[in-house]
């Protein structure tokens, strides 16, 4: 039997790629260090509770140290093992690397919104850079995750889709960013403590193209300590362009979390141009999709429409989305207008607030549930990889203390 001290417990990074990625209409869009990416070092968080009990055996403990390590890992939000006040500290640095490595090191900062968002810009182990961002309501405090480094699905009006596709990060690079998160709340960063109540993936990355680590990471997300961090599955959120096959997967797996589909256009020939997706799912299998995944969990679904000056934010469009969603009934879908954070000299710019007001009331004349999405961090670079294409462009870096 191999030790469990390699890395052979990890199952193999998924390359990201969705489904019919390699051929067809449209082919993710990967980024030139796609083929050199690598896997990270396993972490207590990729591991079976097997896997951490045998690992803590080749080291000579009994396995329900493995709950302890849990314990403080989900509950208390550390990882330094040294500090464990009930854990035997002849082995604590070797403990550390084991289950613990440094997978993600916080490199910049920006704060905004009155000090009630903080977007951080991380470094993986590779070198590689994502972003989080943690936000603070009255009622919750939430944070948008990072699933993959950059993305394949070629948006061209989102900063992260110009990336491409570098790789998938794994459960543990994922949950790293949740942990930081709820130790910021805590301690008071938002400006007064708080806990982490609510996550969304609608980071970095399309979350559907790595699915193992996702669904890893929502069940250790919402298990009860010392197995998870005890948020609900209810207030997990899941985004994404509408990778039909990940949708149903999704759907069969019976966990209560919020579908969230961005769809940005209400026909196909618009969205073949927001969307490139829409070339192999279209608007109607991805509705249909949608629809299914209400009708077998009873959660609404959220349908997230970027509103673009000129483009896809007039009358027409409006009274067209209105069609489309009522087709299949009352009630089944929550859309979200969001004003765009443009890209900076992009064509794709923010909707006139008299468009975007227009567009709304007339949703919801048609009787259709439609919010206009609170933009967090407009005075910063708020949009997911802006942050990144910044630092990386300008070469400024300063290193969180």
């Amino acid at each position: 039997m191999p030790s469990l001290l390699s890395d052979d417990i990890s199952e193999a990074v998924e390359t990201g790629i969705t489904p019919g990625g390699t051929t067809g209409a449209f082919r993710d869009v990967l980024s030139k260090h796609h083929a050199h990416r690598r896997k990270p070092p396993v972490h207590f968080t990729d591991m079976s509770d097997g896997e951490r009990e045998e690992a803590l055996k080749e080291l000579g403990y009994p396995k329900f140290r493995a709950s302890q390590l849990a314990r403080h890992y989900f509950s208390h939000y550390t990882t330094d093992v040294a500090g464990y006040s009930d854990f035997p500290q002849d082995q604590a640095g070797t403990v550390k690397q084991r289950f613990f490595p440094d997978l993600i090191t916080p490199l910049f900062e920006q704060t905004a919104d009155n000090g009630a968002t903080i977007k951080t810009l991380w470094q993986l182990f590779d070198g590689s850079r994502i972003e989080s961002v943690l936000m603070k309501y009255p009622t919750r405090t939430t944070l948008c995750i990072s699933s993959q480094v950059g993305c394949g699905m070629g948006c061209p009006f989102c900063a992260t889709g110009q990336l491409g596709l570098t790789r998938n990060m794994s459960a543990g690079e994922i949950l790293e960013q949740v942990r930081y998160a709820a130790a910021q709340a805590r301690d008071g960063a938002l400006g007064e403590p708080a806990r982490l109540s609510n996550i969304v993936f609608m980071g970095m990355g399309e979350a559907l193209g790595n699915y193992n680590a996702m669904l890893k990471t929502i069940r250790q997300i919402s298990a009860l300590p010392p197995h998870g961090f005890g948020i609900s599955a209810r207030n997990i959120t899941v985004s994404t362009v509408g990778i039909v096959p990940g949708i149903k997967k999704l759907m069969n797996e019976h966990i209560p979390v919020r579908l969230a589909v961005s769809l940005h256009a209400p026909s196909d020939k618009l969205r073949d141009e927001l969307v490139p997706m829409n070339k192999r799912f279209n608007t109607t299998q991805v509705l249909d999709a949608a629809h299914d995944y209400y009708m077998a969990t009873k959660r609404r679904v959220s349908i997230e429409y970027a509103l673009m000056k000129g483009i896809n934010d007039q009358a027409g469009h409006a009274r067209l989305l209105a069609k489309r969603l009522n087709h299949y009934g009352d009630d089944w879908v929550h859309v979200n207008p969001i004003p765009l954070n443009p890209i900076e000299g992009s064509r794709w710019t923010a909707s006139k607030p008299e468009d975007e007001a227009r567009f709304l009331d007339i949703l919801h004349n048609a009787g259709i549930a439609a919010t206009l999405r609170d933009t967090r961090g407009s005075d910063i670079d708020g949009a997911c990889g802006q942050l990144a294409a910044r630092v990386k462009d300008s070469g400024v870096l300063r290193t969180v203390q």
